[in-house]
């Protein structure tokens, strides 16, 4: 397992482009916007969806979502990886026979950005999951916010962007960012698994929002702890107590609010002895 932070690539030029437009006073500007193109996903011979991503990280968001969409397991055998940037096309094959005809024609579609979908069968094994018992320290979620906003990112230079983080304690581990935040859950899926790291003790933290979508994925990858700057849905809620998943959204400065899961919630740290968080303008100005 690689002890490696994964961090996003703002200066990357093949993730944004720039775009003439004028403000509101009506004056020229030049803005940096990210760019979004199809992936056609392939699983064997099988084609399973087209995605529209920003483009990086390919195998980790074809693995991801064949994970989070029960087509892969964790015990499945990827004896290759082929991924053609000119058509668009990535293909992850098995050690395993795969025959996802049935499953394809069930599948739903939720209210994720872009291609957001979930399957029948994967609430048929939702009550299956057992998520540990795993503690989670108020004072992280403080750390971890803070730490979180300040690290550069598409989000902060371009916009439009939604973003997944993999953390253990206060130390955010893998940060992932797309169009769509199921697209930037299911790096985090990828991610995990090439690079063979338990979920047990480790927490997700999401720019989007906390939907039925997201309640599922967090839980399909065994993670027990799931916090957002957002707000909830009712049935994301509903979920997220029935798998007893913890919920932390409207993680914003010092204040949150959790709706599931608050077993876990050690309250070490007063949040008045918090520092105040600096604003954007203040960490592009040096204070």
């Amino acid at each position: 397992m690689s002890n490696d932070v994964v961090n996003p690539a703002p200066e990357d030029p093949n993730l944004t482009e720039r775009v003439e437009g004028i403000d509101h006073n009506g004056h020229s500007l030049n803005t940096l916007v990210p760019v979004e193109q199809p992936l056609t996903l392939y699983l064997n011979s099988q084609e399973i969806v087209t995605v529209m991503t920003i483009g990086d990280y390919p195998e980790e968001l074809a693995l991801g979502f064949f994970l989070n969409q029960n087509m892969l397991t964790s015990e499945d055998v990827i004896v290759g990886t082929d991924f053609d940037s000119d058509l668009g096309v990535i293909v992850v094959r098995t050690e395993r026979e795969t025959d996802y005809e049935e499953k394809l024609s069930k599948k739903i579609r939720t209210s994720g950005c872009a291609q957001g979908t979930s399957f029948g069968d994967i609430m048929e094994n939702f009550d299956c999951i057992k998520l540990p018992e795993t503690k989670v320290k108020t004072s992280w979620l403080y750390s971890l916010s803070q730490k979180i906003n300040a690290t550069p990112s598409l989000y902060l230079s371009a916009g439009a962007i939604h973003g997944s983080v993999l953390c253990k304690d206060n130390r955010p581990l893998a940060y992932m960012e797309d169009v769509g935040r199921h697209n930037a859950v299911d790096k985090i899926a990828g991610h995990m698994f090439k690079q063979e790291i338990r979920p047990e003790d480790k927490i997700l933290y999401t720019t989007g929002r906390l939907t039925s979508e997201m309640v599922l994925k967090t839980v399909q990858m065994g993670i027990p702890i799931l916090i957002s700057r957002s707000g909830f849905t009712a049935w994301g809620v509903q979920l997220a107590r029935q798998a007893n998943l913890t919920l932390i959204g409207r993680a914003r400065g010092k204040r949150f609010v959790a709706l599931s899961g608050t077993q876990r919630l050690d309250f070490d740290v007063n949040p008045e002895e918090i520092p105040a968080e600096r604003t954007e303008a203040q960490r592009k100005a040096g204070q």
